[in-house]
């Protein structure tokens, strides 16, 4: 596939994705946080497949950067979820 073509796709994906996202009303954030969360999954298994399959040493590495970083994505994810729903959580009183 032509190079040019494939940053082309990129950068207007990023936009349409970048638009999408804006019109998200607030109270549907937790919910997608969530599901972005497997789908952070769904990388992390083709990260281990292409790492798996990788033959050089440089597309190891590159691949076990890939399995850090959508790591590193769904610990964060999980973290702002979690903080998002402890707000929805009853306070006790102090007695």
């Amino acid at each position: 596939m032509n190079p040019i073509f494939m940053v082309l796709m990129f950068v207007v994906f990023s936009l349409v994705g970048y638009k999408l996202i804006k019109n998200v009303p607030a109270v549907l954030h937790t919910p997608l946080m969530s599901g972005m969360n497997a789908l952070s999954g769904v990388a992390i298994l083709g990260a281990l497949t292409a790492t798996g399959a990788a033959v050089h040493t440089n597309n190891r590495i590159l691949g076990g950067f890939a399995v850090f970083l959508a790591m590193l994505n769904i610990a964060g994810g999980f973290g702002v979820t979690h903080r998002m729903l402890c707000m929805f959580r009853k306070r006790q009183v102090q007695k």
